[in-house]
Formats: structure tokens, C-alpha cells, sequence
């Protein structure tokens, strides 16, 4: 089983990227290398200079494979979502149960994240770092219809979707809950952030996860017939 999730590969849309970055060690590279360097100086400090500089390459270089900066960061969030949602098919194979699959699936969303070794050249601790931190500014702009348009936020619907239906398997009469799993993604990252840098906007409980114990208590809540 190892050696078969070593081989796979996150999809990302084509729209993303100008080449492929997975197509070769330089665009290893620069995911790598953006990733390591988002996380140290923030993505409003980063630029394609700097990231040139400290891979060893060149500006041009990076524009031959994203043609923004905005782009690169479309391709980080749309990589994790994309490997959220391999964790969640993965994690709930062979699971009969609808309610402990819900479980799971939102201890999956709202956990703190753990690097995964599959995938040797993103860091995935850091990566969930910058989703926290800058997720919301992949589709808060004003190209966001046009860009959904071009199917870029598809990985983050269809994660959304699974927890859905999983939902709706519970109880088929709920009636939010594309809302209700998108709130418990965007909120799980707003009270990371909280818990690590403005702690009196949440509550830390001694002796558990307090963040994904919240949604559960939440989620089973809301959708009790």
C-alpha cells in the first residue's frame, strides 16, 4: 500500500499553470521551494525574484510554469485540497457506518495536520499553514467567476460535495449541507490561526482537540432530525 501512494499524483487544473510543475525536477522544485518560503515570509513579501534566488534558477524560468503569483498560489491551495481529499478517500474506506464516517471525515478537515510521506517535495505541515493564512485570497478576487468558470476550484467543491452526501445519507431532509461543510473548513482554519496567534477568540480545553471537538459537537447537532 505505501509503495502504490508513492506513485500517485495530486491532479491540479490545467487552467493553474502554464506547465505542469510535477513534470519536472525544476517545477518540484519551485513547489518546494515556494512552499518553504511562502511560510517563512508570507505570501505578501514573496516574489518570484526571491524564489529564483533561492532555488538557484531564474525568474523566467518560473514563468515558463505559472504566470503569476496568484496562479502559484491557486496551484498550493488546489494541491491541498486535492491531497484533503485523498486523505478522506483513504480514510474512509471500509467504514459501513454513515455517522462514524461523518466523524471521521471531520476530524479530518479540522485536525491538526501531520506531513505526509508520500509526497517528498511538499511539506505538508507548512502548506496547511499558508491555506490557513491565505486560502481565502485564491477566490476573493475579482477573476473568481472566471476562474470558476474554468473548473479551478474544483478540487475544493468536490471535498465539499463527499461530506455532503455523507450528510444527506444521515438525514436527506437536512437542507444546508454544502454550507454546513464549508463552514466547518473555513472555521477549522480561522480557529487554528486563533488558537496560535489571538487566543481569546476560541477556547482551549485541556486533554483534547477542542477545534475538531467543537465541529463534531456542531455538525452532529445541526443535522439531528
Amino acid at each position: 500500500m505505501d509503495l502504490l501512494l508513492r506513485k500517485m499524483s495530486i491532479q491540479v487544473n490545467e487552467h493553474i499553470y502554464l506547465k505542469d510543475p510535477e513534470s519536472s525536477d525544476l517545477g518540484r522544485k519551485i513547489i518546494s521551494g515556494s512552499i518553504e518560503m511562502i511560510d517563512a515570509i508570507g505570501l505578501e513579501c514573496f516574489t518570484f525574484r526571491k524564489l529564483a534566488a533561492e532555488i538557484g534558477s531564474t525568474e523566467a524560468s518560473i514563468y515558463r510554469y505559472f504566470e503569476s503569483k496568484h496562479k502559484l498560489l491557486l496551484y498550493l491551495i488546489s494541491w491541498y485540497w486535492g491531497w484533503m481529499e485523498y486523505r478522506l478517500v483513504f480514510g474512509l474506506a471500509n467504514i459501513p457506518s454513515p455517522m462514524d464516517r461523518l466523524e471521521r471525515a471531520i476530524t479530518l478537515l479540522t485536525e491538526a495536520v501531520k506531513e505526509d510521506g508520500s509526497f517528498e517535495h511538499i511539506n505538508e505541515i507548512k502548506l496547511n499553514r499558508i491555506v490557513i493564512c491565505d486560502s481565502s485570497k485564491a477566490y476573493l478576487t475579482k477573476d473568481v467567476d472566471e476562474e470558476n468558470k474554468d473548473g479551478v476550484f474544483i478540487g475544493y467543491k468536490q471535498l465539499v460535495a463527499r461530506v455532503s452526501d455523507i450528510i444527506l445519507e444521515i438525514n436527506p431532509h437536512y437542507k444546508y449541507p454544502h454550507m454546513l461543510v464549508s463552514t466547518i473548513m473555513e472555521g477549522a482554519h480561522h480557529q487554528r490561526y486563533f488558537a496560535e496567534h489571538l487566543p481569546k477568540l476560541t477556547d482551549v480545553v485541556k486533554g483534547e482537540d477542542a477545534i475538531t471537538e467543537f465541529y463534531k459537537e456542531m455538525v452532529f447537532k445541526a443535522i439531528r432530525e
